[in-house]
């Protein structure tokens, strides 16, 4: 078995349960948006949690690219422009979840759940650009 293959392997796997768990939290919280009590901010910090793996496997890919390699992955055109996208929703899903931790239960209804609507929106993102990044890389 190759260590970098292995690598890879288990920090996809950190990868796709941080996918899982940004848009099923996003998803779950954009339909209970109603109540703003101590599920919510569980469901806000498990999309909080993870962002947070999101933006660490990510940069754990090009870190085990580097170790292996001496350099980067070699990216361009659509990719880069996919890898911009990921990179920009998980620093804005980063933020308004911990946003929502520290100020959602006060917020109004309508306003945690455009919330939670721009959480779904950046996991849906995300998700779309994974594709693009991995084809076109």
């Amino acid at each position: 078995m190759d260590a970098q293959d292995l690598g890879y392997a288990l920090n996809q796997v950190v990868h796709n349960f941080g996918a899982v768990a940004v848009t099923a939290g996003a998803a779950s919280g954009r339909w209970a948006a109603a109540s703003a009590g101590p599920i919510q901010r569980r469901v806000a910090l498990l999309t909080l949690v993870g962002w947070a793996a999101q933006g660490a496997s990510g940069a754990t890919f090009a870190v085990i690219s580097y170790i292996t390699y001496d350099r980067l992955p070699d990216i361009h055109g659509i990719a880069l422009a996919a890898l911009s996208l990921k990179i920009a929703c998980a620093v804005l899903g980063f933020s308004l979840s911990a946003l929502y931790l520290a100020r959602g239960p006060v917020w109004t209804e309508s306003r945690r759940r455009a919330t939670w609507t721009a959480l779904l929106v950046c996991a849906v993102l995300a998700l779309g650009a994974a594709a693009f990044l991995r084809w076109f890389s």
